[in-house]
Order: C-alpha cells, then structure tokens, then sequence
C-alpha cells in the first residue's frame, strides 16, 4: 500500500486528496526528504527491481524543493553533501559489482574480462539530444505538478517514455555495432557434422546378444515340451530384443556440450561499466534496447551523473576538498553518462 501510495503521490501529488497541509511544513523540517530537495532520492530509481530500496519514508513536495533551492541561492542551507554520500555509497557497491564480475570472467578467460565502455561506444549527436530533450520534459513534468496540471505532467512523463526507448534503440544499434567487430574477431564455432545414416540392422551389445540367446533356447525347450504359445511368446521377445540398438557408454558430445553449455565464455559475455550487467556480443538489438532502457542501468545513469553534477558543484563554489579534489579527477578521467 505504501508503495502504491508513493506512486500515486509522483503522478498526481502528495495533496491528490486535499488532506495534506504542506503550508504549514518547512524544507528543514525532520519529516521531509533532503536529498529530494536536493534533486534526486535513491528511492525512487530502482521500484521493482532487485535493487528495490521501497518507499522513502520522508515527505517528497516540489513545492518544498523550490523552497529551497530559494534558501540555498541566499546561502542559507545546502544539502548536496548529505546526496553526495548516499549515492557515493551506491556506485562504490556497483563498481564493486563490476570488479566481482571481471574477475569472474578473467577466471575463465583473460580476454573475456572486459567491461564495455556504453558512454563511450553509445555515445552520438543524436543520442546527446534525446538525453537533453529527455531533461526538459522532466523539468516540464515537474512545473505542471507544481502549478497542479496533473493531466499535462502525466502527458509529459509519457513523452519521456517514447523519448526514452527512441534513445534506448539508438544506444542499442551503437552497441550491436560495437558487439559485430568484436565477434569477428572471436574464433568461430565449427559447423555440425552431418548425421550418421540410420543403421537398418543393429548390432547387439553383447549383453542383449546373451538376452536373445536365452529367448531363444527358452523357446526351443517350449517347444520341445508342446507349449506353443509359450515358444511363440519367448521368440517375438528375442525378435524384439534383436531390434533394440546396441548399448554404448556415455559419452561427451562436444557440439551438443558447446550449444547446452552456460558458462560465462561460451557466451563472450562483456560487463556494463555502467550498471554492471553481463551483456552477450551474441545479444540481439531487442535484447540490447531492453537493458539500456531497464530501470537499473538508467537509475544508475542518473546517479553517476549527478555525482558528478554535485562534484563539479562544489569545485565552483570553492568549497571544493582534497578528498573532493581526488574523486573529480578520477570522475574527469572516464566519461559519465547523460541522463
């Protein structure tokens, strides 16, 4: 019900009902969210997903944001630094994630080990324009909800969607491209072999062989003895034993192993440096699109950006530490998502 209750607040407002009397509630209140005031709360990114964090428990009010990107202008309050750390934490754990997953792969196969660079390779004029089209509509979405226009900000959240998954299917074709040059360069599978032609007289293994015999001297007894339907009986079960094919030991089939097999190299899988899911070079386009428009790898698209959104913040307004200092140069060292 909570859950339910949060979604309802995102698309319609927390006073959908008129029972909520935020006029009487200040930003710094102890009951409202500061890192939603501040620009984004972990958890709303990751909703029914393995990395499900439920409803915040605190007030979400764009009306109280506005309220304190006010007070933060006259340099009265700023809580970048409490955001900074909570989703500082979130991509220590990814990267950890990341690192688990290459050296899982170097395990099997040094060359496997390798974590796709998506901002690198997916990066193109048009997909920079569908990130910054993509912001303006959720700058657009949160104006209607402030003023009350909850049809046009459910309007804009829908233009978001169709915004998002055009962009998802450009990243995704970039990557598939990325993916072809880096197949070409795998060895490739060896071509079945053609079927044995069907034996029409199998030989018995020597065991059935004993079997057959047996009917038969089974049947010659009978037969001796005047018991003809017994004899005829114990003959169409040595017929019958003649008909089943020879027993052979198990073995390993190598086509059958490679096509059944699951381990990591067989699929040539590579690693998101984004959100650190596995991905195929054998994936197809559909598959690809699915995880760039998947709520874990934008979640953690949004939170790396804002990290370094907050960084290069705090580099300008001089507050900027030693510790602050390290981390931006590592962030200026790899390319960050947009979006």
């Amino acid at each position: 019900m909570d859950a339910m209750r949060k979604q309802l607040d995102v698309l319609m407002g927390a006073n959908r009902n008129g029972d909520v009397r935020e006029v009487n509630r200040k930003y710094y209140d102890r009951d409202v969210c500061r890192l939603y005031l501040v620009g984004l709360c972990p958890h709303e990114l990751f909703q029914l997903t393995k990395m499900d964090m439920g409803p915040c428990p605190k007030v979400h009010s764009l009306q109280l944001r506005k309220n304190y990107e006010e007070a933060r202008a006259k340099g009265v309050d700023n809580y970048d630094v409490e955001l900074e750390n909570v989703i500082d934490k979130l991509i220590v754990e990814c990267d950890k994630k990341i690192g688990r997953a290459l050296k899982r792969l170097e395990d099997d196969d040094a060359k496997a080990a390798i974590a796709i660079s998506v901002t690198e390779v997916t990066q193109s004029l048009e997909v920079i324009e569908l990130s910054k089209q993509i912001k303006e509509k959720l700058k657009e979405a949160d104006q209607h909800d402030l003023e009350g226009k909850t049809d046009f900000k459910i309007q804009a959240l829908e233009e978001v969607d169709k915004l998002r998954s055009e962009r998802a299917e450009k990243q995704s074709a970039l990557l598939l491209e990325a993916f072809n040059k880096d197949r070409a360069s795998l060895p490739q599978p060896m071509p079945n072999p053609p079927p044995a032609p069907p034996m029409l007289l199998p030989t018995p293994d020597p065991r059935t062989q004993e079997m057959i015999n047996e009917k038969l001297k089974r049947a010659e007894d009978l037969g001796e003895q005047g018991m003809v339907d017994e004899a005829q009986k114990a003959l169409e079960e040595a017929e019958a034993l003649k008909k089943l094919p020879a027993r052979q030991e198990p073995t390993v089939d190598s086509f059958k192993y490679s096509a059944a097999d699951v381990r990591v190299t067989d699929q040539k899988l590579r690693v998101c440096d984004i959100c650190g899911a596995f991905l195929s070079v054998y994936d197809s386009d559909r598959r690809l699109a699915d995880h760039f428009g998947g709520k874990l790898h934008l979640g953690y698209m949004q939170i790396r950006e804002k990290l370094t959104e907050l960084q290069v913040n705090c580099a300008i307004t001089g507050n900027l530490c030693v510790e602050h200092t390290k981390i931006i140069s590592i962030a200026y060292g790899f390319q960050f998502p947009i979006d």
